[in-house]
């Protein structure tokens, strides 16, 4: 989930970037709204790219990284990730190398803290520059609609006789980059091959209007040059304007989550099969070592690869903030209903909002407006922000978990999460999402359509896409459609019965293989709390005999970018470090040099301002 940051800040930088209960719900004020009713499914379309149970040979498009290009930054090194992203050319002047580099740079500035409270100049001081070779590759699994991509990235130090190799799924429902920080960074400056699969999200974009999607070297291209696009989208509907996008999370009509397991194993798959090829009888492959790790929907992704795991693929895994949904535990879906809900209403304490990291006036007054909208559809007896609290404490938040509602709501991530995943779970189409949402590209440049693809999340409005809400009226314009998203789960009918088993298809069975398994979470971390994901998990995957450690740090948060706030940098830390430190340990314990040694509980001191952070600071011994 972590990638919907970048989309909400750069274009907030700060409001808007580049760009989951236990209250019943009145059901009467939403059921009637005709905009929440089910409706036809057609086929989002035609898949063009390469069938994976297609048979013959791969068809890996092949491109060399070197001399002044790299695998890691794109030749950038740490000073060019430091400084704002160059603009691509006008339109259509863009290259496949242009979008490579602005694809590197989103992938990285929207997950990682590249300044001192993030570690520059005290965890690390450079970023080296790592030559070789990438291979990109687009398949249709069985029985699905849109291809997943996936992409190898292999140094040229990689060692046949001692492979390893990296296996790391995007985060929240980025493109196929998703990953490189936490996982290009550890392993690609060690020698380790990586694979990337964007899970069948990603940011392969199809835009209706001018007809053009995305080539797999990211260029966009017209409906004429079909076999170079990753779909053949379905016509327009009669009627309706032509200025939607089919954006594959919320589009696909394959419900990508439900396979994001398999996607990472698939990966491992082809990746094993290309390291095979490449280097015949000198790559040692009972020697190969395969970690999975991830962050967010990664990290959720590379424990649930492993749950499937029954050819003993994956040797060990580090999930960094799984979104993980445990048996019997709050799903996100759940939980962020009810967020989207009650914490504006928080916001109306205007003395611990202002004090809070992107608190201002007019979170404060919409959130009055909020409770106002509560109490008179029955959800509270009176427009008080400690109502709203005590609701979401009884939920499960605690409060630490909403020590950043002022940022959740001002990036507007709750409502962004439920409008794709519901469109996902009910395999809904471009124009069809439920409760009268929609996206419109109808504003956007030919220059920002061509940065989609290198720079969107995946998910949510940002870059020229819009998000429509059919349901807005009102003071409290969100306040209909988020109550209708909050009845899809909670109906009776075919659809509700629909929803509730779409994301009972993404549960985890926290029933791991005898490997190593590293779990590492913040205790700040307001959009996955810890309590509904990886505490539940880990509690539960230790009843069935897992080897599992977990590590748990009182001041991190979800989103390491936030720390470009000064108020954010001087109270917390960066996760991804915690990462990199984490899969430090997991090598060691592959190498019989180290054992998990059971649970750690971090309360690191966030660099003094301007300083640099250092590993002391966050807790480990340099």
């Amino acid at each position: 989930m972590n990638s919907l940051l970048s989309l909400r800040l750069s274009s907030c930088r700060l409001a808007t970037v580049r760009g989951v209960s236990c209250m019943a719900l009145a059901a009467a004020l939403v059921l009637g709204l005709s905009a929440c009713q089910p409706a036809a499914d057609p086929s989002p379309g035609e898949p063009v790219a390469q069938s994976a149970d297609r048979p013959g040979a791969l068809d890996w498009r092949v491109t060399e990284h070197r001399n002044g290009d790299d695998l890691l930054t794109a030749g950038l090194g740490l000073s060019g990730l430091q400084r704002p992203a160059t603009a691509l050319p006008p339109w259509p002047e863009a290259d496949a190398q242009d979008l490579r580099r602005l694809a590197i740079h989103s992938a990285w500035t929207g997950l990682a803290a590249l300044n001192p409270a993030g570690g520059a100049g005290g965890l690390f001081d450079e970023l080296p520059l790592v030559p070789g070779q990438e291979f990109s590759l687009r398949q249709v699994m069985q029985g699905r609609h849109h291809p997943v991509r996936y992409l190898v990235q292999l140094p040229d130090a990689f060692d046949p006789s001692h492979p390893c190799l990296v296996a790391a799924p995007a985060s929240g429902s980025r493109g196929i980059y998703g990953a490189i920080s936490l996982a290009g960074g550890w392993a690609l400056p060690r020698g380790c091959a990586v694979v990337y699969t964007d899970k069948g999200a990603g940011t392969d974009f199809f835009s209706y209007d001018d007809a053009h999607g995305v080539g797999l070297d990211g260029r966009r291209r017209p409906v004429a040059d079909i076999d170079d696009l990753a779909m053949r989208p379905a016509s327009v509907p009669d009627g309706r304007d032509p200025d939607g996008i089919y954006m594959p999370h919320a589009h696909s009509g394959d419900h990508p989550e439900a396979d994001w397991g398999r996607h990472t194993l698939q990966a491992i798959e082809l990746a094993r099969a290309l390291l095979s090829e490449r280097f015949g009888d000198d790559l040692d492959e009972e020697r190969l070592r395969v970690i999975a790790t991830g962050l967010s929907n990664g990290g959720g992704a590379a424990l649930r690869a492993a749950e499937q795991d029954d050819r003993g693929l994956i040797d060990a895994v580090v999930a960094v903030m799984p979104n993980i949904s445990a048996p019997e535990t709050p799903h996100l879906f759940d939980y962020a209903r009810l967020a989207a809900l009650l914490q504006p209403c928080l916001l109306a304490d205007a003395e611990a909002t202002l004090a809070k990291p992107l608190g201002n006036p007019m979170l404060v007054a919409a959130g009055q407006q909020r409770c106002a909208s509560l109490a008179e559809a029955g959800w509270m007896d009176a427009p008080e922000p400690a109502l709203a609290r005590e609701a979401l404490q009884s939920a499960g938040f605690d409060d630490a978990a909403l020590s950043l509602a002022a940022s959740n709501v001002a990036l507007d991530l709750w409502r962004s999460v439920l409008v794709s995943y519901a469109s996902a779970y009910l395999r809904r189409h471009a124009f069809d999402m439920p409760c009268g949402y929609g996206f419109s590209v109808a504003s956007a440049s030919n220059d920002q359509r061509q940065a989609w693809w290198p720079s969107h999340s995946g998910v949510g409005a940002g870059g020229g896409i819009e998000l429509l809400d059919g349901l807005a009226e009102g003071n409290d314009r969100a306040f209909n459609g988020l109550l209708c998203l909050h009845a899809l789960a909670e109906q009776g009918n075919e659809e509700g019965a629909a929803l509730r088993a779409a994301i009972e298809a993404t549960r985890a069975t926290a029933r791991l293989p005898d490997i190593p398994v590293l779990v590492v979470h913040g205790l700040r971390d307001g959009l996955i709390p810890a309590a509904f994901s990886a505490r539940p998990y880990v509690e539960q995957a230790r009843g069935h005999g897992a080897r599992i450690g977990y590590w748990e740090i009182t001041r991190a948060q979800h989103f390491d970018a936030l720390l470009a706030l000064p108020p954010v940098a001087e109270s917390l830390v960066p996760i991804l470090p915690y990462g990199w430190r984490g899969l430090d340990q997991i090598d060691a314990v592959l190498a019989g040099e180290a054992s998990l040694d059971g649970d750690r509980l971090f309360d690191p001191a966030p660099a003094a301002s301007g300083q640099p952070q250092s590993w002391s600071g966050l807790g480990f011994v340099d």
